[in-house]
This record gives structure tokens, sequence and C-alpha cells, in this order.
């Protein structure tokens, strides 16, 4: 009887050694109230466009990846957040400032559907987006009004335009989607004008939104009166590159929004911004804020000098770890990246 005790004993400490040496501990530093919310991220890509959503139900969503060279900026974000699976991806139009970054975007991660709307373009970034599309067997859903992406009740993801498919420009080709999550609701507008704006509102759309993420950058052609009359959000969220050359956003569309009071947040004045919803309350936090400085660390041995991701099942013991906001911290402190979580 004794010797079985001894023995219980050695396995309990084990069992509690194995746990400290691994990454568990780490969940201590996540606020718990952070966990099974809506979250949605306003990427900073510069002069472009990328938004990433992460729902309450496990599924994720990626709007848009920028620029081809903002391409490694999202891959290292989604990286950064423990990404490995993206179950919609929608590539809004076809320009190059919202479909630059995806075909980086698909090479690296596993891709369930994808959304784009009905309008091609013989552009080589275009092109090399469908390669991607065609090498990894995914087929391309066009994206148009009235599709609902995923409704389970209390949270419902659909599309609002386009509506038409003789649109004059691209940019009113834009696919605009809406997230409701019980008392919460967001719209992103992608590049979406006045005609594609104005067929959202003829077609009697509920458009009514906490959230809008203003439509091609604060340009002056979008955001008309009667669409942000509709909308009426508390918040507008515009994703525009620092003294970009075509002035956006533009003082006609910001003192619209000044007149219906809402709250403006731009990635070139806040960086990557993060929007969090209970479904009752909305919370904004920037890129500096503790829950996302904790998801960008990357923790280091100070004997093998091998860095890994937080959620690596082989950190070392807490004793031996030095930690590092990003990729690039650790190489130039010539760490070395772990083979299985990193590489």
């Amino acid at each position: 009887m004794k010797r079985h005790k001894v023995y219980l004993l050695i396995l309990i400490v084990l069992i509690f050694s194995t746990i400290l040496a691994g990454c568990d501990y780490q969940i201590s530093y996540i606020p718990k109230d952070y966990t099974n919310k809506l979250r949605v991220h306003f990427i900073d890509v510069d002069q472009g466009d990328s938004t990433f959503i992460q729902f309450p139900n496990g599924k994720t969503s990626l709007i848009d990846a920028g620029t081809r060279k903002a391409g490694d900026k999202v891959v290292n974000y989604l990286n950064d957040l423990g990404i490995k699976k993206i179950d919609y991806l929608i590539g809004t139009h076809p320009h190059e400032d919202h479909i630059g970054g995806l075909p980086k975007v698909i090479k690296n991660f596993d891709i369930d559907k994808v959304y784009m709307p009905d309008k091609t373009s013989n552009t080589l970034i275009f092109e090399e987006l469908l390669m991607e599309i065609k090498k990894k067997d995914l087929k391309i859903t066009l994206g148009k009004g009235k599709d609902i992406i995923m409704d389970e009740g209390k949270l419902k993801y659909s599309i609002l335009a386009p509506n038409r498919d003789d649109y004059s420009i691209i940019n009113d080709f834009s696919i605009v989607t809406k997230i409701e999550y019980m008392d919460n609701s967001i719209i992103i507008a992608g590049d979406a004008e006045k005609d594609s704006e104005k067929d959202m509102i003829d077609k009697g759309y509920d458009l009514k939104s906490d959230i809008l993420r203003i439509g091609h950058h604060g340009g002056s052609t979008s955001s008309i009166k009667e669409f942000l009359d509709r909308v009426d959000p508390d918040y507008s969220i515009i994703s525009v590159g620092k003294g970009n050359s075509y002035g956006h956003p533009h003082k006609e569309t910001l003192n619209r929004l000044n007149k219906i009071g809402t709250q403006i947040k731009r990635t070139d004045q806040l960086g990557d911004i993060v929007l969090i919803s209970d479904g009752k309350e909305l919370t904004f936090s920037e890129s500096s804020t503790l829950e996302n400085r904790v998801k960008a660390q990357y923790i280091g041995n100070k004997n093998t000098q091998v860095f890994h991701r937080n959620n690596c099942n082989s950190l070392p013991n807490k004793e031996n770890q030095i930690i590092f906001k990003s990729i690039e911290e650790a190489k130039n402190n010539k760490y070395r990246p772990h083979k299985v979580c990193i590489e």
C-alpha cells in the first residue's frame, strides 16, 4: 500500500511538471472574458483593405488581404493569432489593393469556401489569385445581395451587395457583408460606391449597424448621406494609408460622417484595430493592448536559442524562457525558429 502511494505521488508530480513545461499556463495571461466572443480585426495594410473575423462559434473569415506587398503582414498577423484555417475567404472585388495579398494567404492556410463577385480582371494579380485557387482545388462562390453565408439564429453572416451585374465601375461590384451577433451588428463595405449603396437602400435591406467599415477608404463617391442615415453607425472604421496619394479620406466624406455623430477610427492613425463584441457591448483595442500583445508573443529557449509560438507543446520551463513580440525580434536576437510550430 505504501509503495502504491509513492507511485501515485510520483505520477501526480510528473503530470503537474508536464503542465508547467507546456503552454497551458499561458492562458492565465489572456483575460477570461476575451474568449467566446466575436472579434473583428481591421488589419492595417497601408492603402488597402483587410478584415479578419473570428466568430464566437469558432469559424473564421478573411475579407481581402491588401496589396501584394501586404500579403506577408496579413499572413504573419494570422499566424500570430494561431490561425490554421480560414472558413470563408472573400475577395470583395478584383482591385490589387484588396486581392493583392490573397494568393499568399491561400498558399499558407487551409481554405474552406471562397467568395468573389461576378466580375473578372485581366491583371496579373487576378490571374495569380485564380491560379492559387485552382492549385488547392477550391471552388469560387459568386457572392451577391441576399446571400446567407452563415445563419445560426443569434449569429448571422450575410451579403448585402452587389445587387446588379451591370455597374459601370468595378468598385460597385464589391461584396458588402453584414455580421449580426445578438444585439450587435457590423457592415463591411469593400469599395462600394454610391450606385451600390443606393441599390442596398432600394432593396429594403436592414442596414442599421453599430459599426460601418467605410467604403472605398473614405472616398467622396462612397458613404452618401442616404446610406449613412440608414446605417446610422456609432463607429466608422476607415482603412487607409498614411499620406496616400489619393487624398483619402476625403473631406466631403469626413464632413458627412461628422454630421451623423459617428466616432471615426482610422488605421493610418491607430494601426491595427480590433473590435470585440459579447453580443451586447462593443469594445475596441489597438495593437498595443494586452490582449494583442499576448497573442503576438513568441517564446525563446535560452538554452537552445530556439523560439516557439506561445501555443507550442514544446515550450521550455518558465525559468528558461525569453519573450519576443515578433518573429523578426527573435531572429534579430539570433534565435532559430522551432521546426514544428513555426517552420
